[in-house]
């Protein structure tokens, strides 16, 4: 007989995932600073960015391990394949928003959802994926 899953249907798995939505946005990240020449105090806001793992931490805390759903551990999961994908989709649009139009980390955004150009310095004219690379110096005669 087969283990009864924690998370009955796909749009289960949805409705978890917009209370974890809900309570971002519920529960900002809050710092404190000192401002002006007089350091005054001050306690500022941001909205808790959503992350797949902050994602799985909610969702554990509400008594539900998830990552089992995203791996399809032995096929048990294939019917939420669609809906993770989109979960993760929509996790990672935010974040490429984010980073986009400046409320969060653009570098840390880029690295997170593998965005970063690489640009290989070191191949000192060496033929690098069947592209000469040629380094011209000054002449320094």
């Amino acid at each position: 007989m087969a283990k009864p899953k924690y998370i009955e249907s796909p749009h289960a798995m949805w409705e978890l995932f917009m209370k974890y939505v809900q309570w971002c946005k519920d529960n900002p990240v809050t710092t404190e600073d000192f401002v002006g020449g007089a350091g005054k105090k001050v306690t500022r806001s941001y909205e808790r960015p959503l992350t797949v793992s902050g994602f799985r931490v909610f969702s554990h805390k509400q008594g539900v391990t998830i990552n089992h759903y995203f791996a399809n551990t032995d096929g048990a999961y294939k019917e939420y394949r669609t809906i993770c994908r989109a979960i993760e989709d929509e996790i990672r649009d935010y974040q490429i928003t984010g980073g986009l139009i400046g409320i969060l980390n653009s570098s840390i955004t880029q690295r997170l959802n593998g965005l970063t150009e690489r640009v290989d310095q070191t191949s000192g004219g060496e033929r690098v994926n069947n592209i000469t690379v040629e380094i011209v110096r000054p002449n320094e005669d």
